[in-house]
């Protein structure tokens, strides 16, 4: 069966929950979840899976709390009591899920696309690995190629977080002196949803960007993510 994209009804339902961020609602309209929000994201994994493991050898599960986000939000340790998020998002990671520090991502929203690679939260023993490998003689200048690629291809390189370097670090130029302040690292682009997000075209253009994303995703399962 060929695929044809998003419909335009996908939108129009993370539109309409922005509205109405309720319970009831949601129930009421459940047939729209199922045929505009759960089968298209569904559709989309498929399709996209075989040409993004050409980029990385990535895990594609077309489930919900597989590469399908839930759109249940978790509001125990959250003042915003909103039961469900207006938005649809896909990951897509190397190994198993939950050890994963990386991968690639896509968000619909109301109004924007995102899409990306990377990791926006590197945990305690993860962020000391990073540091080490950015002042490692290789793998810092593997990273400093890898933000370079990204950045010449018009996407910033994102999570730069503490104003100083952390103890116990010498970097020996001003990259590493940037990454270093870094407690996640990611890179991506959130635009105005495209018309291409309603036709099969939607694929290419996303397989397109992570491409371009690749390198900064491939430095951190090389030297980051645990084998």
């Amino acid at each position: 069966m060929a695929y044809d994209g998003f419909p335009k009804e996908t939108v129009a339902f993370l539109r309409a929950i922005d509205r109405n961020n309720t319970k009831n609602w949601f129930e009421d309209h459940r047939s729209d979840y199922d045929k505009y929000w759960l089968e298209p994201a569904r559709e989309f994994v498929e399709a996209v899976s075989a040409r993004l493991q050409k980029i990385a050898p990535v895990v594609a599960d077309p489930r919900v709390n597989g590469s399908i986000f839930r759109i249940n939000r978790d509001v125990r340790f959250s003042k915003d009591k909103t039961p469900y998020k207006n938005h649809l998002d896909f990951w897509f990671w190397e190994g198993e899920r939950r050890r994963a520090v990386t991968g690639f991502y896509m968000r619909i929203g109301p109004k924007n696309l995102g899409v990306g690679a990377g990791s926006h939260s590197l945990r305690k023993e993860h962020l000391t690995t990073y540091r080490d490998r950015v002042v490692d003689r290789e793998a810092g200048v593997a990273l400093a190629k890898a933000v370079k690629s990204v950045e010449r291809a018009g996407f910033p390189v994102s999570g730069e977080h503490y104003k100083t370097v952390p103890r116990g670090y010498e970097p020996a130029n001003e990259v590493q002196v940037r990454l270093l302040r870094h407690n996640a690292l990611w890179c991506g682009t959130n635009v105005p949803i495209p018309e291409q997000l309603y036709s099969r075209d939607i694929v290419s253009h996303v397989i397109a960007t992570w491409r371009k994303l690749a390198p900064i995703h491939r430095w951190l399962a090389t030297n980051v993510q645990d084998s």
